[in-house]
């Protein structure tokens, strides 16, 4: 028996063989460092002698220009004077207009304001002289300092790097253990068929939301094989047909990503892709609308969908006219039966598709369960199998807050309608796969090698099928 891989496998580098890097940092480096290296700050007292010492001397140079000033204040007479500093003439002395008569001769006048005046001396120019020096020599041994601290970490980056990998591996298996411990999730089935069989499934994002308010998710089923690949579902907004189709997705994606998942049983044929076209959106700088972003969203899945794909559409063919989206969802439905032939869950409103549960021998219908009670409807939230011959519409606009004059008017213009109704909708058949052998066009094209042809060939085989195509049929 072939002995299975470990789902922890140890990490090829222990936490010892970076312990000294690390202490090496935790000495070097402050707990609290500022944004930016150029603005220094950032190397801890007693990591390095000379750093120590030029900071030192800067901390003495900043005591030397306190004391000159209550030595200034003292002989001049005025107490309000202040050493201060800018950017732009460096340190100085800040004089109010009102003592400007009692500054010495031996102050240097640098600069006058609306209401003071800025002066210097040999004293203070010698001090300010000395700081920014300290200051400067100080800064560009850290940078220094950490320049080489930037090649130590990088000496050992593929260490580092496969260590961190582990340690994340570690903390997302921790993280979805104690989901799954949390939330009563359990472990998938994973096969390698075209199974879809899920027990009691739920949403892992609204269940969590839904319990904060003290709310129950309503579980359901979901079920796809070889023999029935395609849902149907109808029923009225706001019944939970998008989480539905939403939390089976997911539950895919959790099981094939090695979490286990939100359900009372799982077992999923693996899919090889994940297809949606839920929401609305637009990108009308590239001049798409809502509804073309939603057919360029259909074309992408109708091309790329594989028989061992998962696809959920939400109301396709709702942008449109009523007999334009019909039909475009039956062509969509359709194809995803007959030609891509992959497990797909297909939310719609209209109605008319269930019939297609009478055509399509892998597709079968399901509904939002709804209660009706004085006048109203009751959300069940339970999906199981049936059709739905309503929407709700209007019972959803009151629930919105619509004016009631206005869903009023919306009820009796329904039931007007409604009754004016005097045909039924019907689906015309599917067409068939491929064409009838006793076509004269068929005759014509069938032993025709494209790649034979000369272009003034193809030209004339074209004018004689548009001659053939307006022949009367015998």
């Amino acid at each position: 028996m072939q002995k299975q891989n470990a789902p922890f496998r140890p990490l090829p580098y222990a936490l010892e063989d970076l312990v000294p890097l690390y202490d090496e940092l935790s000495c070097a480096l402050k707990d609290e460092v500022g944004a930016l290296t150029r603005d220094g700050g950032f190397v801890r007292t007693n990591y390095d002698t000379t750093l120590d010492h030029l900071q030192n001397y800067e901390k003495a140079s900043k005591e030397e220009l306190i004391n000159q000033q209550k030595l200034y204040a003292e002989t001049t007479g005025i107490p309000s004077l202040k050493i201060k500093h800018n950017q732009v003439i460096g340190y100085y002395i800040e004089v109010t207009q009102t003592h400007k008569d009692k500054v010495p001769e031996t102050f240097i006048h640098r600069q006058s304001l609306m209401n003071s005046h800025r002066y210097t001396t040999p004293e203070l120019l010698a001090i300010q002289q000395k700081l920014v020096s300290a200051q400067g020599d100080a800064l560009r041994l850290e940078l220094e300092i950490f320049d080489r601290l930037v090649n130590q970490v990088l000496a050992q980056q593929n260490k580092l790097r496969t260590f961190i990998q582990g340690i994340s591996h570690i903390d997302m298996m921790h993280g979805l253990a104690h989901l799954a411990e949390t939330h009563g999730y359990i472990r998938p089935e994973l096969t390698q068929d075209t199974i879809f069989d899920v027990k009691k499934g739920r949403h892992p994002t609204v269940e969590i939301l839904l319990k904060q308010k003290n709310e129950l998710f309503v579980e359901n089923n979901c079920q796809l094989d070889q023999h029935k690949k395609v849902v149907l579902l109808t029923g009225p907004n706001m019944g939970g047909k998008s989480t539905y189709l939403r939390q089976n997705a997911l539950i895919i994606i959790l099981a094939q990503m090695g979490s286990f998942v939100p359900a009372v049983s799982a077992k999923i044929g693996l899919v090889d892709r994940i297809f949606s076209r839920v929401g609305a959106g637009d990108d009308l700088t590239r001049g798409r609308s809502t509804f073309m972003m939603e057919m360029i969203e259909t074309a992408t899945i109708l091309h790329q969908a594989t028989p061992k794909s998962f696809v959920i559409l939400d109301e396709i063919g709702r942008g449109t006219s009523t007999f334009d989206g019909l039909a475009i969802a039956q062509a969509t439905v359709e194809a995803l039966h007959q030609h891509n032939k992959c497990r797909t869950l297909f939310a719609t409103h209209y109605h008319e598709l269930t019939n297609l549960e009478n055509t399509l021998d892998h597709l079968k219908c399901m509904a939002v369960q709804v209660k009706e009670w004085q006048g109203s409807i009751v959300l069940l939230h339970t999906i199981s199998e049936g059709k739905s011959n309503q929407s709700y519409g209007v019972h959803v606009a009151e629930i919105a807050g619509m004016p009631p004059h206005v869903t009023a008017r919306a009820r009796s213009l329904l039931q007007a309608f409604e009754s004016e109704k005097k045909t039924q909708t019907t689906i015309p058949p599917i067409l068939s796969e491929k064409p009838s052998t006793s076509s004269p066009l068929y005759a014509m094209v069938k032993d025709i090698n494209p790649d034979h042809l000369s272009p003034r060939e193809a030209l004339d085989l074209v004018f004689k099928i548009k001659e053939k195509m307006h022949e009367p049929v015998s």
